[in-house]
Parts: structure tokens; C-alpha cells; sequence
């Protein structure tokens, strides 16, 4: 009995680890027996990394373990060595390429879950990893490893379909049946609410042809196979349910809280700049929506409060955002005590006098409390954020 992870299979054109290792497990000697397939996604700013960042693992029992790893010896050679060094010129992405590197670990037990957290909230380089019993590749043994090692104290479930060999082109899946698994209370993250889009059929170059979120296990395979059974919905090559860290918000830890000091707004693409107290820099895209929104309309003085990554930068990449208090926005002159109008200015350093009963009183003013977009805690629309993300609504029943 022993662990398997896989990752960096793919390149940003192309190739996908999730389909690379089902076909890994299709392959294996009759004997072996599958624990459940687990898709781990990593730190998003990796400086090698995949399109998703996201790794593989599963648990695999044999009778004969030295058989097993010298079946997973060949496959390695035959199908997986055969993917290193792949990198081609992408149009969907700035990101710097690095050939793929593929790396697959064995362990006889899963590693302490200390190297998950490094790997899930920053940067880990080979030299960090624990020893595994049998290691093949390179770069890709660092989001093997930390997928082995994954607690899965939090996880939601994804099954995964992909495309026969050689389709490309548009993608057809039913949307029907799309929009009636929507309805279903357990699967999430299926549809664009402000659109009216779907979310689980990926757009750029992939084997993938859907991959379908839900909360539990069963509801994720029988969407699956609903989807899969529709008339309108293309055949596929397989499919398989993975359990998952995505939505678990593993990548953040605490939160910042502290006083605006500057704003900074992009004139053209709206991203939003501000630095609060401790000159820390935060990032607030304009792909966050409901989040860019807030941080716009903040003004040095407001207290805020903050989660979201850390870049290698040195900046934070705000997620989630909550204002804790405003200063005021405008200053009016006060109402009389007497009648209940707006008092006006007699003249500088005369005072104020109501214009309706004639009430005098003094130079005074009072504070105007500006409506903030969001009044509590907000985050981006569905397909603004991040794999990671835990979606507030599931914090408030934690």
C-alpha cells in the first residue's frame, strides 16, 4: 500500500495532468485498488507552474508493491518521460513559459501535511521536499509530493470528463441539462449568474471537455454521468470524480486590517491601487467586480480589511474585502433646533442662521456619511475567482 502523486504534464497550449493520470490508472495491473483520486491546486505565483497549478495523488493497495512500482517504472518511461521539456508560443497568456517537467513520487505513507501548507500558500523548491520512496522527473515532484500530503480537512468534488483522442474545435456540451443540474443544491460554480454562462467547459486548448463541481462525491458522479448521457453533449474519452482542495481557501491565512493611507485608480482598466497602514501595497483588479467597486470608492482614512495573497512583489492581491469604518465624505451645515430647516453661513466667522425663523448659532458643521457599495464582507462574481477561493456565504456557516 503506498501513495502516487503526479504533476507538470502540461504546458500552457496544451495537455492536461488530470487526463495524463487517468489514463495512468486505467493502465495499472488488475491487483491494484484505487483509494479516491484526489486534484490539488497550489500557490497561484509559482514561478513554475501550470495553467491550473494543480497537482494529483492517490492511494493504491497491491499485493505485490515491487511489481507495482516496477509496472509504474515502464509507465513512467513509455508515457509520461516522453511529455518533458514541452513548451510552445502561447496566445492565451503573458505568462513566462518553462518546459513542463513532469515529476511522480511514491511514498509508502503520505508525507507531514507541513509541506501541503508551504506549497498551497508559497513559493517551494526541490530541496524542501521529504524523501519519498520511489521518485521519478524533476520540477514536478514538488506538487506531487504536496498532493500526497494534502490533510483534506476542507474539500469539495469535481468530476472530470475528456474528449476523445484528436477532437479540438468547440466544445458541445448539453446546456439543457446544464441549466437543470444548476438547479441541483449540491453542485456549484456551474453558471455565471450575471451572464448566464456556464463555467465547466474549459475555453482554451485542452483534452478536458468538462469538469463539474459539487459538495459531495455522489452528486458530482451522477451530474457527471447526467451530462455525459444528454443528447446535445459530445462523446467522451472518460471521466473520473476527483476529491479536492478547490473553494477550501487553504492559500489564506488571517487577514490585514488597517487604515487607507493613498488610492491609486487605472484609468483605462480600473484596477485599483491602495496602500494602507504599514505601507502595504494591496491589488484590487478590475476583474474582481464587486471588490474593484468598494476599493474604488474608499478614501484615505477608511479602515478596511483585507484577504487575500501575497506576491512575490511584495503586494497582496486582494479576494475578499469588508470596509470597518469611514471617514466622513461631506460636511453640511447643521438643521435648526428650532423649526427644522438647513441653517446657512452669515458670512465667514459670523456664524450660521436658520433662513426661515432667523436662529443663530455658531460657526458649526456636521459630518455627511457617504453609502458605501457594500456595507459587509464582498467578493468577485463566481468566474472572477480564484480555484481556492471559499466563497463567504460558506465562511458564515463554518
Amino acid at each position: 500500500m503506498g501513495w502516487l502523486g503526479l504533476d507538470d504534464t502540461d504546458s500552457l497550449n496544451g495537455g492536461c495532468t488530470t487526463e495524463v493520470f487517468h489514463r495512468l490508472l486505467n493502465g495499472l495491473p488488475e491487483d491494484a485498488e484505487l483509494g479516491t483520486p484526489r486534484l490539488v491546486r497550489l500557490w497561484p505565483f509559482a514561478q513554475r507552474r501550470t495553467r491550473g497549478n494543480a497537482a494529483v495523488a492517490v492511494e493504491i493497495r497491491s499485493n505485490d508493491e515491487p511489481a507495482l512500482l516496477n509496472h509504474l517504472d515502464r509507465w513512467w518511461k513509455n508515457h509520461i518521460f516522453p511529455l518533458t521539456g514541452d513548451v510552445q508560443e502561447s496566445t492565451i497568456s503573458e505568462r513566462v513559459q518553462t518546459p513542463a517537467s513532469p515529476g511522480m513520487v511514491w511514498f509508502s505513507r503520505p508525507p507531514d501535511a507541513a509541506i501541503y501548507w508551504a506549497a498551497v500558500r508559497g513559493e517551494v523548491s526541490e530541496e524542501d521536499l521529504p524523501k519519498p520512496l520511489r521518485r521519478w522527473g524533476g520540477h514536478g515532484c514538488i506538487g506531487a509530493t504536496a498532493a500526497v500530503a494534502w490533510p483534506a480537512m476542507t474539500f469539495t468534488w469535481e468530476a472530470i470528463a475528456w474528449r476523445k483522442n484528436g477532437a479540438n474545435g468547440p466544445r458541445f456540451v448539453d446546456e439543457n441539462t446544464l441549466l437543470m443540474l444548476d438547479a441541483w443544491p449540491e453542485v456549484v460554480f456551474s453558471r455565471d449568474p450575471r451572464r448566464g454562462k456556464q463555467l465547466v467547459a474549459p475555453r482554451g486548448v485542452s483534452p478536458v471537455l468538462f469538469g463539474l463541481r459539487a459538495l459531495s462525491e455522489s452528486t458530482a458522479e451522477r451530474a457527471c454521468r447526467t451530462l455525459l448521457n444528454a443528447e446535445d453533449t459530445e462523446e467522451a474519452m472518460g471521466w473520473r470524480v476527483f476529491q479536492t482542495n478547490q473553494a477550501s481557501g487553504d492559500h489564506l491565512e488571517g487577514s490585514i486590517i488597517g487604515d487607507v493611507l493613498a488610492l491609486e485608480v487605472d484609468s483605462v482598466r480600473k484596477h485599483a491601487m491602495l496602500t494602507v497602514s504599514e505601507n502595504t501595497l494591496i491589488r484590487v483588479f478590475a476583474e474582481s467586480g464587486p471588490v474593484n467597486a468598494l476599493a474604488r470608492w474608499l478614501m484615505p482614512g477608511d479602515r478596511i480589511e483585507v484577504r487575500g495573497l501575497r506576491h512575490p512583489d511584495g503586494s497582496v492581491h486582494a479576494e475578499q474585502m469588508r470596509l470597518v469604518e469611514s471617514v466622513p465624505r461631506a460636511r453640511l451645515r447643521p438643521l435648526c433646533p428650532s423649526c427644522g430647516h438647513r441653517m446657512k453661513s452669515m458670512g465667514s466667522g459670523q456664524g450660521v442662521r436658520c433662513p426661515i425663523c432667523k436662529h443663530r448659532s455658531g460657526d458649526d458643521w456636521v459630518s455627511v456619511e457617504s453609502k458605501p457599495p457594500y456595507e459587509s464582507w464582498v467578493e468577485p462574481e463566481v468566474d472572477g475567482r480564484r480555484h481556492l477561493a471559499r466563497p463567504l456565504e460558506w465562511r458564515k456557516n463554518q
